[in-house]
């Protein structure tokens, strides 16, 4: 059937090859475009991910299929990111509500009772300091460097990309760094904040950035009129194994993105899964753990993905930020003067000049409302009890989050595979 006929427009922007200039050289296959014309099926693995597949990236396509597109949001497997990994939150858990939620993960509801009982509150917290104990041991074993057991485990760990932007909460670290440095008598809860990752050969600036976390770390950590406040340590070959030992051991999790540039994410999942509160931006997956933990159980900052689309039509001037916030411009001087770096002083300033040249991913338009929400998480850490029943209710409502559902949806819905009879 004829859609859109005579619509000239739309055939050229539907065109499984991209004409180019119209020199044969110039000419390119539109790979995706490819995909979804042979596809029966095609799907966003979060509910914002999908979003912006149909009104953005394949709105065409969208408009001429509806019925093929659809949404499967990721999930994790329980057994190997609670079960095998917090093995004493597992047993907590079990003890209490049974052992059915290792394969039926929304059994987690039952725990919701228990956040207000002042016993499970004490294990689950004495839980949560065992695991931080264990992490603290490897990084003091591994780094050489001491921890403060007591203080916010406060962890980024994922690929490195200036999307996921660790740039940013660096930015954060440097403005604390300064807040001490300028009273040394602040108050404040000590931080521990925790990097892992790994770049792409290639991917010079998240090379740079990587090298840059160290630098400030190793600043920070050698300077006694900060030590009893803060920490910065870089994890060495971020891996699975590794990753068992961190999600546990977190209080808070950091999913700070920029608003439309996540497809999903499942470390945010692995994360609140193991009772550690998320800061994090309306992107990918964090919509959806924020509507299902409640929204007073989430850290939210930063711009939405259509202010994000809104600003960048309007024209972003990064500079704008630099000059009218006088701490966010105190923390790129240090950097760009080579504070971090002393041997190489011009070393860092390519990311400097790149933020307020360009800021790609907008950390400069969301820095301010970053560091207001890390004095709100600061707060709700002060109280334990409410921190406490806020991490339980995360543990308690991640039952939609299990790999489970994904693969019996794609089973069901797009595969249209039935189980074998055991």
């Amino acid at each position: 059937m004829n859609r859109f006929p005579y619509d000239e427009a739309r055939i050229s922007r539907m065109s499984l090859v991209d004409e180019g200039d119209g020199q044969l050289s110039s000419k390119r296959i539109r790979m995706a475009y490819l995909a979804v014309v042979g596809s029966h099926s095609v799907n966003g693995v979060a509910a914002l991910h999908t979003e912006l597949l149909q009104q953005h990236l394949l709105h065409d396509f969208h408009e001429m299929w509806p019925e093929r597109f659809n949404n499967k949001t990721n999930g994790v497997t329980p057994r190997r990111w609670l079960l095998e990994a917090n093995p004493h939150l597992a047993e907590a858990i079990t003890a209490r509500i049974g052992e059915g939620w290792t394969t039926n993960l929304d059994e987690l509801r039952k725990l919701e009772a228990l956040a207000d009982d002042e016993s499970f509150r004490a294990a689950f917290r004495d839980i949560k300091q065992r695991n931080k104990d264990q992490l603290a041991a490897y990084i003091e074993r591994e780094h050489g460097l001491s921890i403060d057991r007591a203080s916010i485990f406060d962890v980024q760990v994922k690929r490195l990309h200036e999307y996921k932007r660790q740039l940013l909460n660096l930015l954060h670290v440097v403005a604390l760094y300064l807040r001490i440095k300028n009273d040394p008598n602040l108050s404040m809860v000590p931080r521990t904040f925790i990097f892992g990752g790994k770049a792409a050969p290639a991917y010079a600036a998240a090379k740079l950035i990587i090298k840059l976390i160290n630098s400030v770390a190793a600043v920070v950590n050698a300077d006694p009129q900060v030590n009893g406040k803060m920490k910065v340590v870089f994890l060495a070959n971020y891996r699975v194994s590794l990753a068992e030992r961190i999600f546990p051991g977190s209080d808070l999790s950091e999913q700070i993105s920029t608003a439309g540039k996540e497809a999903s994410g499942t470390g945010n999942m692995k994360f609140a899964l193991n009772g550690a509160l998320t800061i994090g931006t309306l992107d990918g997956a964090n919509i959806e753990i924020r509507d299902e933990v409640g929204h007073e159980n989430f850290f939210l900052f930063g711009l939405t993905a259509q202010e994000v689309q809104e600003l960048l039509r309007r024209g972003y001037r990064p500079r704008d930020h630099y000059e009218q916030n006088p701490e966010l411009r105190a923390v790129l001087d240090l950097i760009n003067g080579g504070f971090f770096e002393p041997e190489h002083p011009e070393l860092f300033r390519p990311v400097v000049q790149s933020l307020l040249d360009q800021d790609p991913y907008l950390l400069l338009a969301d820095f301010a409302s970053y560091v207001e929400c890390q004095q709100r998480v600061q707060q709700a850490f002060l109280d334990p009890q409410r921190w406490t029943k806020m991490a339980i209710l995360n543990v308690a409502r991640m039952g939609k989050f299990s790999s489970d559902r994904t693969i019996r949806e794609y089973a069901d819905q797009i595969w249209k595979a039935t189980p074998v009879p055991g």
